[in-house]
């Protein structure tokens, strides 16, 4: 049996991994929050995630699509690829990876303000400010916010660098 990278025990390798999805996890959840943060001041009509807390319908819909957001995330990171024989610090935390990872989100939210935008003004007999009425459209809303990052999160970790 040919060994293709440095050989470790089964437990210094699930370790690796688990310390990998966990430090991934936990940035890509900084990511989302930041994002959130973004769309909430580029799109200031849509109400703020405040507004979720006043229907318990609009907040399982909220935790509904952060437990989607995770499981995209935590999915990316566990069959992100990895460089076989790269230096233990670099298979946790590839420093040119991040970088992507932070260009393309960013790039991605941008994009996505600017769409929707755009849909806004050649959809003017939807009034998209109206959504603030109701916390259950609020709660889709912010719901869809955690499945858009989780998605462009996911396509980012699975991106062969």
């Amino acid at each position: 049996m040919q060994v293709l990278g440095p050989e470790m025990p089964f437990y210094a390798l699930a370790a690796l991994w688990m310390v990998r999805t966990i430090v991934l996890v936990l940035i890509c959840s900084f990511l989302a929050l930041l994002g959130i943060r973004l769309i909430d001041v580029l799109i200031p009509k849509i109400p703020k995630r405040e507004r979720v807390g006043g229907n318990p319908i609009s907040i399982g819909l909220f935790i509904g699509g952060y437990f989607i957001f995770i499981g995209l995330i935590i999915h990316g990171a566990l069959t992100m690829p990895t460089v076989v024989g790269a230096p233990l610090i670099e298979s946790i935390i590839d420093p040119r990876r991040l970088g992507l990872m932070a260009t393309c989100f960013l790039v991605s939210v941008l994009l996505a303000v600017a769409l929707f935008y755009m849909m806004d003004k050649l959809t003017p007999k939807i009034p998209f400010s109206e959504i603030d009425k109701n916390p259950i459209a609020v709660g889709i809303c912010v719901s869809s916010y955690f499945i858009f990052f989780g998605l462009i999160i996911h396509a980012i970790l699975l991106t062969p660098l």
